[in-house]
């Protein structure tokens, strides 16, 4: 089978994968928008999460071919079988609309998830990476990789913990004495991962921006296997460090211009107002097979229904007047001052807020670090000691915003603010 794709182009499905993209858990990710409330302001951005994944799964195919050229034997095809199905379903416990509706999630331990797959405090509110490795390793869904399984010899726990990050079983991801484990999950988890390649230069070309564009082909062209401690990292080559720098600054640029865009937000905000209020009608159910009809259309229809003040504005795209902004530090006094002012005069308004950082390497170190590959001498990096980006763009980039509906505004606090603003 052979699907068209306007971002990769012909992708090619097995035989035996097609069950899994047939099946109707993942055929639900066709009417979850890959970008929530985005549409509202880029009408282009109506893509999906069923496409996305298929485009991760076909860019992790790119990238293990490229890494492990001529490598055929059955250890091998059984390990891009693995890694190839992380890509696709690594999103496939998606709540609608993004990821506002995780509020309304059941515990970790509702979900009955396998014990091996869970290392975190069970009374903690569930996400949709617990629903995605409970649909890959304990459903109804699990069937669907049973030809996969025959063929490749696939294990639908090694599936999950590529996702998770954590293995109890590095032998199913050894060959010839080396843990490819670490490199397998960089693939669908990392500062460069399968996703991010797929979903920055997606959400550009639907957006109708420019902000997520990088060179994709050179980037893969320059990856290599780094190996230490008889453990195989993603490396990149030490000449493409500036496309890797690229790459970070297209997501930061991204989140700045659209993921962060005020009225996406702000509808995310409202969102969680409707799901805190009293007469919310909307809860998450905790089985997988009844998880199977939520998706937008199924939450929208319960907004459109709802008489819920927050869901009547949701439905009608109105959202309260932005009447600040800040960024960074510099109005914080501002800031302070007209959220204390609207507290005192009882004035309800909606703050967005958000700590947008180029990279988690900026101030901590991971677990599973990107390595650069010296062009000469074989010697191998940390990417953190190679580029000066992170030290560069360490500091936090926070975006605050407060809105109020005009109707909440007394002709005098109208007055107080605009005093404030101009001071």
């Amino acid at each position: 089978m052979e699907i068209r794709d306007p971002i990769h182009g012909s992708i090619e499905i097995l035989d035996s994968e097609i069950k899994v993209l047939e099946h109707p858990f993942f055929q639900r990710l066709r009417n979850i928008k890959q970008l929530g409330f985005s549409d509202y302001i880029f009408p282009g951005a109506t893509h999906t999460r069923f496409l996305h994944s298929i485009g991760v799964m076909q860019t992790v195919s790119k990238v293990f071919d490229k890494l492990f050229q001529n490598k055929n034997s059955s250890d091998w095809k059984r390990i891009k079988a693995t890694v190839k199905m992380a890509g696709l379903l690594h999103d496939i416990g998606h709540a609608p609309l993004s990821h506002s509706t995780e509020t309304v999630m059941p515990s970790i331990a509702e979900l009955n998830i396998p014990t091996r797959l869970v290392h975190e405090n069970l009374k903690k509110q569930a996400t949709h990476e617990h629903y995605t490795i409970k649909a890959i390793s304990d459903s109804f869904f699990t069937e669907s990789l049973r030809d996969l399984k025959k063929e490749f010899g696939i294990d639908e726990f090694s599936i999950a913990e590529l996702v998770t990050g954590r293995t109890e079983t590095p032998d199913y991801f050894t060959i010839e004495g080396v843990n490819y484990f670490p490199l397998l999950h960089q693939l669908v988890s990392s500062e460069m991962d399968c996703d991010r390649m797929d979903y920055l230069l997606r959400d550009s070309y639907y957006c109708g921006v420019s902000y997520g564009k990088y060179d994709l082909d050179w980037l893969i062209d320059n990856f290599h296997v780094a190996i230490q401690d008889n453990s195989a990292y993603l490396g990149i080559s030490e000449r493409a460090l500036t496309s890797f720098d690229d790459f970070l600054l297209s997501r930061y640029h991204m989140f700045l211009m659209v993921y962060f865009h005020y009225r996406a937000v702000c509808l995310e905000q409202m969102m969680y107002r409707y799901f805190a209020s009293d007469d919310c009608e909307y809860e998450i159910p905790n089985s997988i097979e009844q998880y199977l009809k939520h998706d937008d259309h199924y939450l929208l229809e319960v907004l459109k229904k709802s008489g819920n003040f927050w869901a009547r504005k949701i439905i009608k795209n109105h959202i309260p007047n932005k009447i600040f902004e800040s960024f960074g530090s510099e109005d914080a006094i501002k800031l302070n001052m007209i959220e204390k002012l609207l507290t005192e005069e009882k004035i309800d308004f909606i703050k967005c807020e958000s700590k947008g950082r180029l990279s988690k390497y900026s101030v901590e170190s991971t677990e599973y670090p990107i390595k650069v590959v010296k062009q000469y001498g074989d010697k191998i990096l940390d990417i953190r000691n190679a580029t000066e980006l992170f030290d560069k763009f360490s500091s936090i980039h926070q975006v605050s915003r407060i809105h109020v509906y005009d109707s909440n505004l007394s002709e005098l606090a109208f007055n107080k603010i605009n005093e404030i603003l101009i001071s």
